[in-house]
């Protein structure tokens, strides 16, 4: 067994023992490019990654083209650390979803931040529920730029009638910005509102996200009818 393949090994085990509790970002970084280097020396791979986009969930947001950039990556590793990001977002959004209603904004908000993780563009979700408030399905509608993502109000009314809810709730995210409700913001959503109403379905609120935190437009008071 050489230096590496020990090194290997006890940073595995400590893992299995005791989680990522005590890892540094670095540490992290090298446990996780094991499964794509099978032989080299991961940490000053892990030390480049940090040293180019500041922070570990820097590396994970990072672009796939920027993180093949980086000596020692390749298309795999990069395809790794996207794919971990990503699994984050769908892990949190599926232990949310259980089954439960959603009735109230911080429930709607832990089910749906979770669902940007990693976006570096604005994107645009919709929460089509039934009338106990569960949820029939979660649909991305949109992806935009870095600071614009178009709410189209007739494919809102379109997945509302297909879905047969009877209420929805919509959320996108500001990347980099603050978690607060543009003037485009209120006009959309109060256009979106007044479309659904001539179909019987009520849109209970307007979850804007960043960075892990969310604003209920609900519960700002920026909303024809009362949130969840």
């Amino acid at each position: 067994m050489s230096v590496h393949d020990g090194h290997r090994e006890r940073l595995r085990q400590r893992f299995l023992d005791q989680g990522l509790s005590g890892f540094a970002p670095v540490n992290a970084l090298e446990l996780l490019l094991f499964f794509t280097h099978r032989r080299c020396d991961t940490n000053e791979i892990a030390h480049r990654l940090l040293q180019r986009f500041g922070s570990f969930s820097g590396v994970l947001d990072a672009p796939y083209d920027a993180l093949c950039g980086v000596e020692g990556m390749g298309p795999l590793s990069a395809c790794l650390l996207k794919l971990v990001a990503a699994c984050a977002g769908y892990y949190a959004a599926d232990r949310a979803r259980g089954g439960e209603a959603i009735t109230s904004s911080a429930k709607a908000g832990a089910y749906l931040a979770p669902r940007f993780l990693g976006s570096r563009n604005e994107e645009v979700y919709l929460l089509l529920l039934d009338d106990r408030r569960r949820v029939l399905r979660c649909a991305k509608l949109f992806e935009g730029t870095v600071n614009a993502a178009p709410i189209t109000v007739k494919k809102v009314v379109e997945e509302a009638v297909a879905a047969n809810a009877t209420g929805v709730i919509l959320a996108h995210n500001h990347p980099g910005g603050l978690p607060l409700p543009s003037k485009d913001d209120r006009a959309a959503t109060e256009k979106t509102a007044q479309a659904l109403a001539l179909i019987g379905v009520r849109l209970l609120d307007h979850i804007i996200v960043s960075d892990g935190e969310f604003t209920s437009m609900a519960d700002s008071g920026l909303l024809p009818a009362a949130g969840p």
